[in-house]
């Protein structure tokens, strides 16, 4: 399925709460973001079985557990500054810039460089 006009709120390496489904309540860093499907990979969340075959990657085969995709808008972005979950405000700096920032406390949720 794809999504015409997905959310940007979310990049990798945010820490994001899942609010809905199986999983509601896990807290978790972004490993991946799909943005034409919607789709983002959450580290230890949304866990599925793979059964694989033995091959040159991987010798032995088996069951693996791994991650799989959850939509964009089951995720909420939890602010590094104060550890809350919020939506994202947009704001433009006076160097140009755009800048996600948190709505419950008003500061950068952008990691610092």
């Amino acid at each position: 399925m794809i999504v015409q006009n997905t959310k940007k709120h979310i990049k990798v390496n945010d820490r994001v709460e899942i609010i809905t489904g199986g999983d509601k309540g896990r807290v978790g860093k972004v490993i991946r973001v799909n943005r034409r499907s919607g789709r983002v990979v959450v580290e230890k969340t949304n866990m599925i079985k793979r059964h694989t075959k033995p091959s040159a990657a991987n010798q032995q085969g088996g069951i693996i557990d791994k991650e799989a995709p959850v939509a964009i808008s089951n995720l909420m972005l939890i602010c590094p500054r104060c550890t809350k979950t919020s939506r994202v405000r947009y704001k433009i700096l006076d160097d140009g810039s755009k800048v996600r920032t948190c709505r419950k406390c008003g500061k950068s949720v952008e990691p610092q460089a």
